[in-house]
């Protein structure tokens, strides 16, 4: 099994520390930091996720995502995050699809944060260029995207794209709603009830092993299943977290 990821990442820090007081100058609390997390995020976590699963993967991303940092400053016992600092300075650039050859792959996900790595037409691109795509976008869906095999989006993506939907779109929708789960073609898949340390990026695993299941199977059901229950596994840990 082959999968190709294309998308923008950055870099995710966790600042873990303690935080027992109130600064002296205005009521805001002292953060004292203990312990530094990097992991590789947005569509760099997608291919982590992967990778865990033990799928030969490949990536198309931006290369200065080093240099885009999303920094989460979190009470070690509390598990409390106080702020998160983004550095978004860098530009993401734009992906180059030219040289691809999307025969080599199973499977080309999409992992799209909408920062301009990708455009729309990239996307009816690579939907015509694959038979088996899978997106997760931040865009207002569209006709552009209605060649995609299946679409995962949330529950606030979904109730703010609502109005551009097509019945192309809606039949292959998946949207995620965190603890209740999922929907696709009106059929709710429950999750567990477990205690959340941190969601951050719970739908870059989902679409991960989606993905991985639907190659593996071909039963999209079988695979929302399981796609269920590695981002139920990866919320209960802190951070961000792979399968």
């Amino acid at each position: 099994m082959k999968i190709l990821v294309i998308g923008e990442s950055c870099q995710d820090v966790f600042e873990y520390g303690v935080s027992d007081r109130l600064c002296p100058e205005a009521p805001v609390p002292v953060f004292n930091p203990t312990k530094t997390v990097k992991n590789g995020g947005m569509a760099m976590n997608v291919y982590r996720n992967l990778e865990a699963l033990g799928v030969a993967t490949e990536m198309i991303t931006n290369n200065n995502w080093k240099k885009i940092t999303k920094t989460r400053f979190v009470d070690f016992k509390t598990n409390h995050m106080f702020m998160r600092l983004d550095n978004n300075d860098e530009d993401y650039g734009r992906c180059d699809l030219n040289l691809v050859d999307f025969a080599k792959y199973d499977a080309v996900i999409i992992s799209d944060y909408n920062k301009g790595y990708i455009s729309e037409q990239d996307i009816k691109e690579i939907s015509l260029s694959h038979n088996l795509t899978f997106l997760d976008t931040k865009k207002i869906l569209g006709s552009w995207a209605e060649d995609i095999s299946f679409i995962k989006i949330n529950d606030y993506e979904f109730k703010r794209t609502l109005h551009n939907l097509t019945s192309k779109l809606i039949d292959k929708l998946i949207v995620t709603m965190g603890p209740d789960g999922c929907m696709y073609h009106d059929s709710i898949f429950p999750v567990p009830k477990v205690e959340i340390k941190d969601s951050s990026e719970a739908g870059d695993t989902f679409i991960s092993a989606l993905a991985f299941k639907f190659v593996q199977t071909g039963k999209i059901h079988e695979s929302i299943a399981f796609a269920n229950s590695c981002a139920t596994y990866v919320v209960q840990k802190r951070g961000v977290n792979t399968v």
